[in-house]
């Protein structure tokens, strides 16, 4: 009998597609997760699937699994961390933790969609949107800037959840993009004029039920609800600022390896994978509602096509979370 199983065959073949050499003996990942579970579940069943490679995953939110690595350093068990929004994965890399990509890996990507270092890589993608009511705002009445929620006519009337990673992404690119003192003064205006909500889609059922008018979220919280029963979202529309407006920020789900990985050739094949065709088709099918970022991967044919989004230009690993937390902390906001 051949001394490879059907599975061990098809994680050679696999392999070879990636220019990876692994033994298959070590087919096993742990990966710390916090991207959305069902998402990367798929990724990992289709992996699983086509390799033979077994994988652990640890749930979590962004920043407590990044502060998790950093703590644990070099005797980290993670071989891979993901994360829902980019700045945790700064957080990672700036602690020298990250391992450096196969350059196969990062030609998957489109270069707006991962850092320069390729230290680590985009893997999904979700639209900053101002949801409303359209019972209570008109197109006319609608904000033509993310900055302009800082002034006084918009005391009350809108909504966010600032101690979530998700608006804490945002508040770090209008800082790249728009600089300390404004983005302090932003916030400090906000503390004055926003109603607080412990999260999106609690943001989203305010929306709904016309407790708001309007408020800051991404737009995968319209698009799951609207998939399902649509209870939360009937009574909302989505805006998209574009013009390249801190509002029109594209967030990027981080995907790396960790430099201390017992199991470095499995920990690139699976970040290859769900960067390559498999992995990305299926965001184009998944109910997360995410952007693909592989190159000339297609989205769910629902969303808005990427490339009409104009999101400003915000280089990833210059998202600093740390200074954000600061400045949120300095307006009260946290």
């Amino acid at each position: 009998m051949n001394r490879y199983s059907i599975k061990s065959l098809m994680f050679v073949s696999l392999l070879s597609t990636l220019s990876l050499s692994v033994n298959a003996a070590d087919d096993s990942l742990v990966i710390y997760n916090a991207q959305h579970e069902n998402l990367v579940q798929s990724w990992v069943d289709g992996f699983t699937k086509d390799t033979g490679i077994k994988v652990t995953l640890r749930n979590g939110d962004d920043s407590e699994l990044a502060n998790q690595i950093v703590q644990e350093g070099k005797s980290s068990p993670a071989d891979v961390f993901l994360t829902e929004n980019s700045p945790s994965m700064v957080v990672v890399d700036n602690a020298g933790l990250f391992a450096p990509l196969d350059s196969k890996t990062l030609d998957q990507v489109d270069s707006k969609y991962r850092p320069a270092h390729g230290r680590w890589i985009g893997i999904a993608a979700r639209s900053t949107v101002f949801a409303y009511n359209p019972a209570k705002l008109s197109n006319a009445q609608l904000p033509h800037s993310l900055m302009d929620l800082a002034k006084p006519e918009w005391k009350g009337r809108w909504a966010a959840s600032p101690a979530g990673a998700d608006f804490q992404a945002i508040v770090s690119a209008m800082l790249a993009l728009k600089g300390e003192k404004a983005t302090l003064n932003w916030l400090k205006a906000m503390k004055t004029n926003a109603v607080i909500y412990k999260g999106n889609s609690t943001v989203l059922k305010a929306i709904n039920a016309g407790q708001i008018e309007g408020g800051v979220i991404y737009h995968y919280y319209r698009f799951v609800d609207q998939a399902k029963t649509g209870e939360n979202s009937k009574n909302t529309q989505l805006h998209y600022f574009g013009h390249g407006d801190p509002g029109a920020f594209v967030s990027i789900s981080g995907g790396g390896v960790l430099a201390s990985s017992q199991h470095a050739k499995q920990a690139q094949a699976f970040i290859q994978w769900i960067t390559g065709k498999s992995g990305q088709d299926i965001l184009r099918t998944n109910d997360a509602f995410e952007y693909a970022v592989g190159k000339d991967a297609a989205s769910n044919p629902k969303l808005v096509p990427l490339k009409n989004l104009d999101a400003p230009k915000v280089e990833p690993s210059s998202l600093n979370n740390r200074k954000v937390i600061e400045l949120m902390t300095e307006a009260g906001l946290l």
